[in-house]
């Protein structure tokens, strides 16, 4: 629905609201953002997939295969939304991430949204500074480094790789992760990023200054009449990146 509300100009909120008003479906859970995550959810999903398979249910079981294709495309789409917004590159660019934990609340990173994001910024040489108020920076390091679904492995049998740590850094301020960035990425809709000081994070950020809120926490309009360009989530877009495409051409 996000990419839908991005393509025609709609709010998602605004649909989420409308939908949530049938009691029959409720308001909960149905925010959009980058992608969830979490040790349960992929793998209940997963785990049904299986069973109807075993049982001969092939449709059915493609039916719960695309929640997590889906779930898969709204990373890269997010990914893809950064790189062409940037000039088609974010080789050599400063990114800020903020937020690494799969929710707030937690430091809990098991299939965060974040490690698929950093991946693909990564896989375009971006230089990246992570800071999340929970998660330390050797779970982060650890999380990057290793293949995905390894994170249940024992410690001692997760194999670690050092690439990862050339182009990433973690810091413990989330004014020194987005100091000299050329864009920051909103990963986890922790409370304090709603009200951090975007002003002094616009004047320490290289020009032009992007912002991607994979969360949908901050106030679009607010930090567009600061200076910032803008993407998030399922809203109208910014008149930087509404004629681009959300993929750079291949």
């Amino acid at each position: 629905m996000s990419a839908l509300c991005e393509a025609t100009g709609a709010d998602v909120s605004e649909v989420a609201y409308a939908v949530g008003k049938d009691s029959r479906i409720g308001p909960k859970f149905l925010n959009a953002s980058v992608g969830f995550g979490g040790s349960c959810f992929q793998k209940d999903i997963l785990n049904l997939v299986y069973i109807c398979e075993c049982n001969g249910l092939t449709e059915v079981a493609n039916y719960w295969k695309q929640v997590v294709q889906i779930n898969d495309y709204q990373k890269s789409r997010f990914v893809k939304r950064v790189v062409s917004s940037m000039f088609n590159t974010v080789s050599g660019k400063k990114i800020a991430i903020l937020g690494f934990a799969f929710k707030k609340d937690t430091g809990d990173t098991r299939e965060t949204a974040a490690i698929d994001v950093c991946h693909g910024l990564l896989g375009d040489n971006a230089k990246i500074s992570i800071y999340d108020p929970q998660v330390t920076a050797d779970q982060i390091m650890r999380d990057l480094a290793m293949n995905k679904f390894d994170w249940d492995h024992p410690q001692h049998l997760q194999p670690m790789s050092p690439t990862a740590a050339k182009k990433v850094d973690v810091v413990w301020d989330a004014y020194e992760a987005t100091k000299n960035a050329h864009g920051v990425c909103i990963l986890t809709e922790w409370d304090e990023f709603k009200k951090l000081d975007y002003k002094k994070v616009y004047d320490g950020m290289q020009k032009p200054a992007f912002i991607f809120d994979g969360r949908n926490v901050i106030n679009v309009e607010e930090l567009r009449k600061i200076g910032f360009i803008v993407y998030s989530v399922g809203k109208p877009l910014d008149p930087w990146v509404k004629d681009l495409p959300a993929a750079p051409p291949s």
